[in-house]
């Protein structure tokens, strides 16, 4: 279960975010999402690669690199140099998704690709065989905080049936964007097995409790 709940530290409390790694490490979670924005593609500008060597350095968490940015070609080589897990694109991002995909996949890093909510998921069919996973935004990128689009449930079960039609099942659906205690499971029952969770988990006064929380309302579908 660790590795279906996925801590976007972009909601951390940065003036103590060794405090905040080391509880989500206590809570049994082994990788982190790391949101990626140049002010650009998002209004919003967040870690650049000097931030996420140091996390590599530091910890030893599988980094989900969720890239948000325009011309991506131009931090993509360096996030591989770090040996980051896995390097999320928007495939708004650029015309040239597939090569990009492909020179992520050839260093043997995971690679997904990402959806706006205003994206059909059509657009990415002819990747759905070379990428490892397909994140489906349920806010609009570039903020924390905001409420799930409920719309987007439909866009998720679209895409489970694409996958099911062309069999490729083993492709891993990601969700991010206004999950919490109250809508998780809705999301797990779905298929989704990568969730990303931000502003839930480090509101109140435990990231252990609250992980807890979403483990326990997941369960029961185990």
């Amino acid at each position: 279960m660790e590795n279906i709940i996925n801590p976007s530290i972009l909601s951390a409390n940065f003036i103590n975010l060794e405090r905040d790694l080391y509880q989500l490490k206590e809570s049994g979670i082994n990788k982190i999402h790391v949101d990626v924005m140049d002010g650009h593609f998002v209004p919003n500008i967040t870690f650049g690669v000097d931030q996420i060597k140091q996390l590599k350095e530091s910890t030893d968490f599988y980094l989900d690199c969720h890239l948000m940015v325009q011309n991506p070609e131009t931090i993509i080589d360096k996030l591989i140099d770090i040996s980051v897990g896995c390097i999320t694109l928007h495939v708004e991002s650029s015309n040239h998704i597939y090569k990009l995909v492909q020179e992520v996949k050839k260093c043997n890093v995971d690679c997904g690709i990402a959806l706006n909510p205003g994206t059909s998921i059509y657009n990415i069919i002819d990747l759905l065989d070379i990428i490892d996973k397909i994140l489906i935004m349920t806010v609009n990128p570039g903020f924390g905080g905001q409420k799930f689009i409920e719309h987007m449930l439909k866009k998720i079960r679209l895409l489970s049936s694409i996958m099911n039609r062309y069999n490729i099942n083993s492709k891993i659906i990601q969700v991010d964007g206004g999950i919490n205690l109250y809508n998780i499971d809705t999301i797990y029952d779905l298929g989704v097995r990568d969730i990303v969770v931000g502003s839930y988990i480090f509101s109140g006064d435990s990231i252990y409790n609250n992980i807890n929380g979403l483990k326990n309302k997941i369960s029961r579908f185990m």
